[in-house]
């Protein structure tokens, strides 16, 4: 029986490269001189340190240049509360993977009101799509793609 997996993935090397270019731009940037700035990236999440909230702007928009250039998708990205107090200012930016089981659920409830003949069944942090025929399959991709799901949603492991 034909099937396919909903999942939402980045690629961490890719991030990994942009926050490498990100550091290096900060250290070459007129507007950062002397100011202690900084991107780390830990565990799924990456840490921007500056000495103001206003640096910390800037460097997001730094960063999202870079991961747009790498083709990383930025709605993967789940920014925090800027954090300031006397000395620096920090923020930290949350990479979301996987469905999640809320969003899970709103696509199952969404592949069954649409009343193509296809099941849908949430396995850990993805969603499993299984239908007798492909065309009905290349239906659910279409409507998954139509709505918007606050994350990154790749469609692998299409066997038929």
């Amino acid at each position: 029986m034909p099937s396919f997996d909903v999942v939402s993935e980045i690629e961490l090397q890719e991030v990994r490269n942009a926050v490498d270019q990100a550091n290096r731009e900060i250290g070459t940037r007129f507007d950062f001189k002397g100011i202690d700035a900084s991107f780390e990236l830990a565990d799924g999440k990456i840490l921007m340190v500056g000495e103001q909230e206003f640096h910390l702007q800037q460097m997001m928009d730094i960063l999202r240049q870079k991961l747009v250039k790498r083709q990383v998708d930025l709605s993967c990205l789940d920014p925090g509360e800027p954090v300031s107090n006397l000395s620096a200012a920090r923020q930290e930016i949350v990479l979301k993977q996987g469905v999640d089981s809320d969003t899970a659920k709103r696509m199952v409830k969404a592949i069954k009101a649409s009343k193509i003949k296809v099941q849908a069944q949430i396995q850990g942090d993805q969603v499993r799509v299984t239908g007798k025929k492909r065309d009905d399959l290349q239906e659910a991709i279409v409507l998954l793609r139509g709505e918007d799901w606050g994350l990154p949603l790749q469609f692998n492991n299409f066997r038929d």
